[in-house]
């Protein structure tokens, strides 16, 4: 590490690329705590995400890409209503306005890009949005 001075009098310090590279490959390891391995190393924590996030952005801009895929469990359950289908691919979405005492009960129904998804009851709003950003930005 050296010590240059940036604003008149006042230190500041420039970290060799070694050191920063041994850091961000300790945040990388599933389960690290980023600040542990900032207060092991004498950095702020902050220091230590904005070079694990200039890896990254080298990483993804270079064609390499993590193999650390993280899989979640599935479970298929059967369609509860025997009468009620899936939409046909190429139907339409229509919005059906709901009564006050219906409007957290029912059944929101979606054909994206060959993906059927359907959601039963109370639907958060947030977590919708995350499912269909995720869905839309799906190859």
């Amino acid at each position: 590490m050296k010590t240059v001075t940036g604003i008149p009098g006042t230190p500041r310090r420039q970290h060799e690329r070694s050191f920063k590279a041994e850091l961000v490959a300790q945040c990388l390891v599933p389960g690290a705590s980023v600040a542990a391995v900032a207060l092991a190393g004498g950095v702020n924590a902050n220091l230590l995400f904005k070079w694990r996030r200039d890896h990254l952005r080298a990483m993804r801009g270079s064609g390499v890409t993590s193999s650390s895929a993280v899989l979640v469990p599935v479970q298929v359950a059967p369609d509860m209503d025997s009468g009620s289908q899936l939409l046909p691919p190429a139907a339409p979405a229509t919005v059906v306005p709901a009564s006050s005492a219906t409007r957290n009960v029912g059944v929101i129904e979606f054909d994206i890009a060959g993906v059927q998804l359907r959601l039963r009851g109370p639907v958060d709003e947030a977590s919708l949005r995350s499912v269909l950003r995720a869905l839309r930005n799906s190859p």
